[in-house]
Parts: C-alpha cells; structure tokens; sequence
C-alpha cells in the first residue's frame, strides 16, 4: 500500500497563497488516481480536488480559478496549489490516493490550514 505523507500546511493571510505537497512512497503511477480533501471545524471533509489518471483535473465550484492540482511522477509528489485564500479554506487537508494497480485507498495524516483576517 501506498504510504502518503503532507507538508506545507501553515497560517496564511486571506488573500495569501500556498502550496500543499504530498509525497508517495514507493511512488506514482499514471494510472491512479489523486485527490485532496478538506475537513473545516465542524464539518464533514469534503473532496476539493482530484486527478484520475490521464483525465484533466476536477475542482469543487468553490476554488475553481484558485487551486490547482498536479503530479510529478519523477518526484513522486502531488501538489496543490492554493491562491487568493479566504477563511473558508480553513480545515486540515489530506492526500488521498486510489492506486490504478490494485485500487487500494490510501490517506495521509493531514495538514493543517489556517486562513486568517
């Protein structure tokens, strides 16, 4: 199973950026498929954005223009890119990966995001 590890989470001020990453190990196929999820207080975590396979990314209406998620199979990493940050961006994010080989689901532990005034 695919191990998944986060960083890049922090306090940012609304309107700031940040980039997520998100390292696999062993690594990435083209074949899986990617996504990031979000989990605000008080609230059910919820799917931002995802990349199956060769298909073009998908993003909820909500940061659509502002986030953008990418892989590099070479560095083995997903990244999502996060611009003109507003408050309801708060939450812990999370890696998420369904491997195109054995379609097994596999999690990160997180990382959090903090937006503020």
């Amino acid at each position: 199973q695919v191990q998944l590890q986060e960083s890049g989470g922090g306090y940012v001020q609304s309107g700031g950026s940040l980039n997520l990453s998100c390292l696999a190990s062993p690594g990435l196929l083209n074949g899986d498929t990617n996504a990031w999820y979000r989990q605000a207080p008080g609230k059910e975590r919820e799917m931002v954005a995802i990349k199956r396979g060769h298909h073009d990314p998908e993003y909820i209406e909500t940061v659509k223009g502002r986030f953008t998620i990418s892989r590099d199979r070479v560095k083995k990493v997903v990244t999502l890119q996060m611009t003109s940050l507003n408050s309801e961006d708060t939450g812990v994010y999370y890696c998420n990966l369904i491997s195109g080989l054995s379609q097994k689901e596999s999690w990160g532990q997180g990382t959090q995001v903090i937006v503020f005034p």
